[in-house]
């Protein structure tokens, strides 16, 4: 056991040390801020530096108007369509915008064209102008004005809550746990491929370097792997939690400088009154609402059942990647050997989106949540949820075997791998080594 915490604390001091470890731990919870504000920045001054594009349109409807915005000039132009297209090839202007005579209730025949393809929203965006002023002229013919109309909606605000076994209920939301899941199945996805290739990358090197045979005349190789393995996920919970940390502070900084709480109704409180009137009140409630939902979400539990699924899924994977690492001599010669590693990590995430959102009690969110390979991902994105206590430590309790399988396969190819230079591995060869005794 000392041999192995010392192998554990070898991996673990020659990673953090590395100026990457530490420019990355110090710089991600900045960066990703910094992206995201430096995006918006950019599309606000896109927008306002936006050149007004010029639209000839010609309506042989007779029925539509098209009023000049910041963002585009309409200009209407008459004569047949040839005419039009012609003279629209020969300018330098935006677009042209053909409408024949509209049946109303079925108006077909609309035409956009551009000298280059234009975008899905800016296509939906004359969709919808247009679509209004055809419902405007369907209300004017039934009589009908716009006040009548929207005195004949309804709208149905469905609230949802969880209801416990003792009665007690709590307020919950579909949105949240969307995105509580989405966020941990990912990141737990993104560790998984980035710390097992760092194991990976790690035996390729060390075999290269002949290290390793210094190494394994005073350390079995399979306590050696496990000191490796156990050694970088140290480094990547490190790494967690310090990011965990900086973030922490940044978001009770950032909102401490704009004079924010995290405490609901202070929240709502400042707003309405630095706001006035009633839907600045409507507004206020929907942040109260929000908030509340955020201050109601189980953090501790959530932060414990990720690193624990985090680990989990980290011994199992990075187990088979070190694996991997021992039986080739270069990255290149990884490739074959890591599409039947990767294929259950895909699986997992693609089940998040094609099952779990959408039925997360299903009978396929449920097996994907136990089965050790897919469980680590989709146990998260389910978390949300509610999963019952039960499922959770099923799941738990297979992932800890699961692992346990994976570390004992991956030792016996481990043991062989690490010492064999030059030598053709394929899976005939692999298995072989899984079959040999000594």
């Amino acid at each position: 056991m000392n041999k192995i915490f010392l192998v554990i604390q070898r991996e673990f001091m020659s990673r953090v040390k590395k100026k990457s470890f530490l420019l990355a731990t110090i710089l991600v919870p900045l960066l990703f801020p910094a992206i995201i504000g430096g995006m918006v920045y950019l599309a606000i001054e896109n927008e306002k530096n936006k050149e007004v594009e010029v639209i000839h349109v010609l309506d042989e409807s007779g029925i539509l108007t098209f009023e000049d915005t910041e963002s585009y000039d309409y200009q209407m132009v008459d004569g047949p369509l040839d005419s039009a297209k012609a003279r629209f090839s020969t300018s330098s202007d935006f677009a042209l915008i053909y409408i024949p005579k509209l049946d109303i209730d079925d108006p077909e025949g609309i035409k956009f064209y551009a000298h280059t393809s234009p975008g899905i929203n800016l296509i939906g965006g004359f969709e919808g102008k247009i679509e209004r002023q055809i419902r405007d002229v369907k209300l004017t013919r039934s009589g009908l004005n716009e006040e009548q109309l929207e005195s004949l909606k309804t709208y149905v605000s469905i609230e949802s809550f969880n209801l416990s076994e003792t009665g007690d209920e709590k307020k919950s939301d579909s949105g949240v746990t969307f995105g509580i899941g989405y966020v941990m199945g990912f990141m737990i996805y993104i560790f998984l491929f980035a710390y097992g290739a760092q194991v990976m990358q790690g035996v390729i090197e060390e075999k290269n370097s002949k290290i390793v045979e210094v190494i394994v005349s005073t350390v079995r190789p399979f306590h050696m792997m496990i000191g490796k393995v156990i050694g970088v996920a140290s480094v990547g919970i490190a790494q967690v939690v310090i990011w965990m940390v900086l973030i922490s502070v940044i978001s009770f900084a950032g909102m401490a400088a704009f004079g924010l709480s995290m405490d609901p109704a202070e929240t709502a409180q400042m707003m309405q009154s630095t706001n006035e009137g009633a839907s600045a009140i409507q507004s206020n409630e929907e942040i109260q609402k929000a908030l509340t939902l955020v201050n109601d979400i189980p953090i501790t539990k959530i932060v414990s059942l990720f690193v624990f699924f985090f680990l989990g899924g980290y011994l199992l994977y990075g187990a088979l990647f070190a694996a991997v690492g021992s039986a080739v001599d270069t990255p290149a010669d990884a490739q074959q050997f890591m599409m039947p590693i990767m294929m259950p990590i895909l699986v997992a995430l693609m089940g998040l989106m094609m099952f779990v959102f959408p039925d997360p009690h299903g009978t396929v969110s449920f097996w994907l949540s136990i089965i050790p390979f897919t469980s680590p991902i989709v146990m998260m994105g389910r978390i949300g949820f509610g999963v019952p206590a039960w499922e959770i430590a099923l799941s738990m309790a297979l992932l800890i075997v699961g692992f346990i399988f994976t570390l004992w396969l991956a030792g016996r190819i481990y043991r062989i791998g690490i010492l064999m230079h030059g030598a053709k591995v394929n899976y005939k060869v692999l298995a072989k080594w899984l079959m040999q005794k000594n």
